[in-house]
């Protein structure tokens, strides 16, 4: 009775320990483009969570695993509320620091994120696509979640993760 007790303690703690290992990734992040063609960022914190260290980082796809060679990154923390701006061009208040060339270049992968990291409830939202996906849409849609959708359907998609 006492072997089945610790095998049961054991495996309750295991299973506590995988899965308090480290944040969430939710669609919480997107990319829209502007009736002039201009790439827009889009952060949804879940609602009046604050969050930290947004960033934007491109590598060329044929080495995916290589350094990043365009986008910035804000080692900004307490920032609060939803933000879009221009995706090379971030709040002036998060100092962002700027990587490369400043526009989406083609084959390159993209990852736009911010984090949200307290105890059991850490999170980071986050979107990946490449210039060619934001190339095709069209004013009024957003990049979110692997696929194009309306801004609306973003609103809710975001809202439905947290």
């Amino acid at each position: 009775m006492r072997r089945t007790g610790a095998v049961a303690a054991g495996i309750v703690g295991g299973m506590l320990l995988l899965s308090g290992c480290g944040a969430v990734d939710l669609p919480l992040a997107g990319v829209r483009v502007a009736a002039d063609g201009t790439p827009y960022a889009m952060v949804r914190p879940c609602g009046d969570d604050s969050y930290q260290s947004p960033s934007l980082d491109g590598r060329a796809r044929a080495g995916e695993e290589g350094p990043v060679t365009t986008g910035w990154d804000a080692k900004k923390e307490g920032l609060r509320g939803d933000a879009d701006f221009p995706l090379f061009d971030p709040p002036a208040r998060w100092q962002a620091r700027h990587r490369g060339t400043q526009r989406l270049l083609p084959r390159h992968h993209y990852v736009l994120g911010f984090g949200h990291y307290t105890g059991g409830d850490s999170y980071n939202g986050t979107v990946e696509f490449t210039g060619e996906q934001i190339g095709r849409l069209k004013p009024g849609q957003v990049w979110a979640d692997d696929r194009a959708m309306s801004l609306g359907a973003f609103e809710r998609l975001a809202d439905d993760s947290c």
